[in-house]
């Protein structure tokens, strides 16, 4: 009796044990978000014109009102927190905020270890020339035996010299090629669509954006996987925000184009 006793009490012990070593269940992100009242969104701050400090020290940028808008729909207020890029993702994994609006292309290889929201950005290499030159380049084919102005050290420079033929001209940045450009001393330039978007609608030079070069990129906000309840919030939340044409509105302030839209 006293060891059938011994071993219902071992027993006892042992089950109390493994309850005990099993940890509770976590809030879904989306409890966590509501219970705090903000929504920690992590961006560089030093991005314009997608999130920069304003000279009065606030963040401002097209990143900047997407995150304030998706916080909106959420009912809680954006708290946002300033890293470096090359840190980011890894933040987010750390816990340090809980979403990342800083035009982070949605990718195989990051949707592996990270949810995404629906993308709320497009961008692809944009071919950039003169407003009073009505040749049409559809491509970087046409380009060969012309003079094109890219950033030095980009993509876009890596982008021009695998296609043979094609003058490449670099500059240390957008403002000298277009310059350049602007003087007849380039027949295109070659950049990011929303940049040159901004960079256009901020410039004074007789210049117009040309044909979209290679495949579209999409970015959206990225959060860590197993959150369904925050999952859904956040789809929900972009749905309502291109419904009534919030997207399309902040779009146009900082571009003076909708970008929020597929490039066709």
């Amino acid at each position: 009796m006293q060891l059938r006793l011994l071993k219902k009490l071992f027993v006892a012990a042992m089950i109390g044990a493994s309850f005990t070593a099993i940890p509770a269940h976590a809030d879904d992100l989306l409890d966590q978000v509501k219970q705090r009242g903000t929504l920690r969104v992590g961006l560089e701050g030093t991005f314009p014109p997608f999130n920069s400090k304003a000279p009065s020290g606030e963040l401002v940028g097209y990143d900047v009102d997407i995150a304030k808008a998706v916080a909106a729909k959420l009912g809680v207020k954006p708290e946002f927190i300033t890293t470096e890029w090359s840190g980011i993702i890894a933040g987010l994994q750390a816990g340090k905020f809980d979403v990342i609006v800083n035009q982070v292309g949605i990718t195989d290889a990051r949707k592996q270890s990270l949810d995404f929201s629906p993308a709320y950005t497009y961008s692809a290499a944009q071919l950039i020339q003169r407003k009073d030159d009505t040749r049409q380049f559809k491509s970087l084919d046409d380009l060969k035996g012309k003079k094109l102005g890219v950033g030095l050290g980009t993509n876009y420079m890596d982008m021009a010299k695998s296609v043979p033929g094609i003058d490449v001209k670099t500059y240390p940045g957008a403002p000298e090629y277009l310059r350049d450009l602007a003087a007849g001393r380039l027949d295109a330039a070659l950049n990011d669509r929303l940049m040159l978007a901004y960079l256009l609608k901020n410039s004074q030079l007789p210049l117009r954006t040309g044909a979209n070069v290679g495949a579209g990129n999409p970015s959206g906000i990225p959060f860590k996987k197993n959150n369904p309840k925050f999952a859904k919030a956040i789809d929900d939340a972009m749905t309502q925000l291109e419904t009534d044409g919030t997207f399309a509105k902040i779009s146009d302030k900082w571009f003076g184009i909708d970008v929020s839209k597929p490039i066709k």
